[in-house]
């Protein structure tokens, strides 16, 4: 199933070497960003509330139920 480009993505992080801002486990929104996929990095709002770049490899995307999607855009 292709997501609509409104929609928003989710992640969970599988590795966080050097990324003391980043939780293993805990799940990321990642925000669109065409340039940095082109070198293998992938946006995220991090714990500190703002977005940045990381490795790509250190994520993986999941797939989230409407209900929880919602929830999770609203905290």
């Amino acid at each position: 199933m292709k997501r609509k480009k409104s929609e928003p993505q989710f992640v969970v992080c599988v590795r966080n070497e050097d990324c003391e801002d980043l939780e293993l486990r805990k799940i990321y929104r990642v925000l669109p960003d065409k340039a940095a996929a082109e070198d293998n990095y992938i946006r995220v709002i991090d714990e500190s509330g703002e977005d940045y770049l990381y490795p790509a490899d250190y994520f993986l995307a999941i797939a989230l139920s409407k209900d929880l999607e919602k929830a999770l855009l609203v905290a």
